[in-house]
């Protein structure tokens, strides 16, 4: 059983998230900017054991797609056809972003650190990846 890895694609950035190798523990991995996206996944890929990917579905909150499904949705064909051997799913990112600037006062991270949207992308793809791993049972 491999990792999984999540997404939180930005125009900009992109956050990425990882699990454990049991995937008991979603963990951020790193921000990346996007268009060094791909070549970054090809070799986290080549490096580690990874059987899922978890891309964050940009929903509006009447459930209608947002403006950045249109990079999204080719996103997700060109990895299925690059990782055919790996499952590419996606999850409702909706409120992440809140959850991630909730989590970040929380923990008592200083008012600097919160204006770090990098910080806010990786901390969103863990909240991905931690939904999903709740919800389908890992």
């Amino acid at each position: 059983m491999g990792r999984i890895l999540a997404i939180d694609y930005g125009t900009r950035r992109t956050g990425i998230a990882v699990s454990d190798p049991l995937r008991i523990i979603a963990g951020g991995l790193a921000t990346v900017e996007t268009k060094g996206l791909e070549k970054f996944l090809a070799e986290y890929m080549a490096a580690n054991d990874v059987d899922t990917i978890v891309l964050g579905k940009p929903t509006q909150m009447n459930g209608q797609p947002s403006e950045t499904w249109r990079f999204v949705e080719p996103l997700a064909a060109r990895l299925r056809r690059a990782y055919p051997d790996k499952k590419v799913v996606f999850c409702d990112e909706r409120f992440t972003s809140v959850l991630a600037h909730r989590a970040m006062l929380e923990s008592g991270i200083g008012k600097m650190a919160r204006r770090d949207k990098a910080l806010v992308d990786k901390i969103s793809a863990t909240i991905i990846l931690q939904s999903y791993m709740e919800s389908s049972g890992n």
